[in-house]
């Protein structure tokens, strides 16, 4: 390692975790550096005696790029008291990976694992527009209205957040694909929710330019250099791309509710200006432009 980086840099670079959940894994007091608790901020320059949760680590001598089929019910954390099994429990590899990427509990698919930190950064961007494909197996059948209002964009209510457009194909009556360019919270169920449709089941086949092939459940196969430096550059790619434009303020939804009790979502209105506390000079001029109407004020 030539000269010093930041610590949650090289903790990325051994595999440990992303960035910015190393910055999690400092804060939380899990790393020490020579014995004392390392801070945020903290340079290193792998001459250290490094150690996450009483464990030493050090940069990886190969680096490895893992395609998990994750099951049903497996927890992608590499530990939980409260989950019978987590994805660590499938990966029988002397090298200690971290998942690039989440997956819901109770959805399947493909996963990708990796103790290279610079990969596990440019996938966990969530402003580069790297695709992802699910099948995605409904409660009932939806309409063309609806497959395109979701496809479109829709605004969640429970995470106060606008989907980026998707694509959305259906295969049979009540299975649908759909290609996503990010990962919110549960998004893919929140969004049939909020059309009345349940998600019985989810499955993830491809990330980017990696597919789930012949694996089975509970699977998984190590990556060709070749698979990676496709990989790579597909990801480079992505970056390199219009960033997606930012939700405008008119899509911005206020929530309410209705006299039922009832929660309804109505378009946010325009910004009011307060003159509240400012200036008198500048409520006179204000007033005298026509351009702010002064309220009636309280009554005395």
């Amino acid at each position: 390692m030539d000269g010093k980086t930041r610590l949650n840099k090289y903790l990325a670079e051994c595999g440990i975790a992303s960035r910015r959940e190393s910055d999690r894994l400092i804060e939380e007091g899990r790393v020490t550096i020579n014995g004392r608790k390392a801070v945020l901020g903290d340079v290193v320059d792998g001459s250290e005696k490094i150690t996450v949760n009483g464990r030493r680590i050090g940069a990886p001598e190969r680096k490895l790029v893992v395609a998990f089929y994750k099951p049903v019910g497996v927890a992608v954390t590499e530990s939980d008291p409260h989950a019978s099994e987590t994805v660590m429990d499938y990966i029988d590899l002397p090298e200690r990976l971290t998942y690039a990427g989440r997956l819901d509990k109770d959805s399947e698919g493909l996963l990708l694992m990796t103790n290279d930190g610079d990969l596990i950064h440019s996938m966990m961007q969530g402003s580069f527009a790297h695709e992802k494909e699910y099948i995605v197996y409904l409660d009932k059948e939806p309409d063309a209205e609806t497959i395109e209002k979701l496809a479109a964009g829709v605004y969640l209510i429970e995470l106060e957040k606008k989907t980026r457009p998707c694509r959305i194909e259906k295969i049979r009556r009540q299975v649908v694909r759909m290609v996503l360019t990010e990962g919110l919270n549960r998004q893919i169920r929140r969004m049939w929710k909020q059309e009345g449709i349940e998600v019985k089941a989810l499955k993830r086949t491809r990330v980017v330019n990696i597919t789930l092939g012949d694996l089975e459940p509970g699977e998984y196969s190590i990556l060709s250099d070749k698979q990676v430096a496709d990989l790579r550059k597909a990801l480079e790619k992505d970056s390199l791309a219009p960033r997606p434009k930012k939700t405008p303020r008119k899509f911005a939804h206020n929530v309410m509710k209705t006299g039922e009790g009832r929660l309804k979502t109505v378009p946010a209105g325009p910004r009011k200006t307060s003159l509240r506390g400012a200036n008198p000079r500048l409520k006179e001029l204000a007033e005298k432009s026509g351009k702010v109407k002064q309220g009636p004020g309280k009554k005395r």
